[in-house]
């Protein structure tokens, strides 16, 4: 088997582990010298990311890399985060035909999250009933 893990730089590991928990990652393993978390490996689904040490916050709009992700259930995850993150696009059919919404993590990447099965999507009243405008509400960060 082949596949591709990004490895995330950001300046807090743990801080970043525990946001990527609160949106629905599992955590595999993690790394600690000298009493800190340098390194945690995650997982959501069959996907799994990396973070480790080094990274830096950022104010830009993009960031260089985005994390796009697929998910068997992308209505259901957007209607569970959209109040507790900062939603860059509300969730919406896309012209190579998925459905995806676009959220911001604590240290400004962006994270896609899509499905391709979209003949069971909802009509678009849902889909109006599910819009919002970009920013919105930041998941904790203790």
């Amino acid at each position: 088997m082949q596949e591709v893990v990004p490895v995330v730089h950001v300046p807090d590991v743990c801080k970043a582990v525990e946001w990527y928990m609160a949106i629905g990652f599992e955590l595999r393993a993690t790394n600690t010298r000298d009493g800190v978390m340098d390194w945690a490996a995650l997982c959501f689904g069959n996907g799994e990311i990396m973070l480790t040490e080094g990274g830096r916050p950022s104010l830009e709009d993009r960031r260089e890399v985005d994390l796009y992700i697929r998910s068997n259930d992308v209505e259901g995850l957007f209607l569970r985060l959209k109040d507790r993150v900062d939603v860059r696009e509300a969730l919406h059919e896309t012209f190579y035909g998925t459905r995806e919404f676009i959220i911001r993590d604590l240290n400004g990447f962006w994270l896609t999250f899509r499905q391709d099965d979209v003949a069971h999507s909802p009509s678009s009243s849902a889909d109006a009933a599910l819009a919002r405008p970009r920013g919105g509400k930041e998941v904790s960060q203790k």
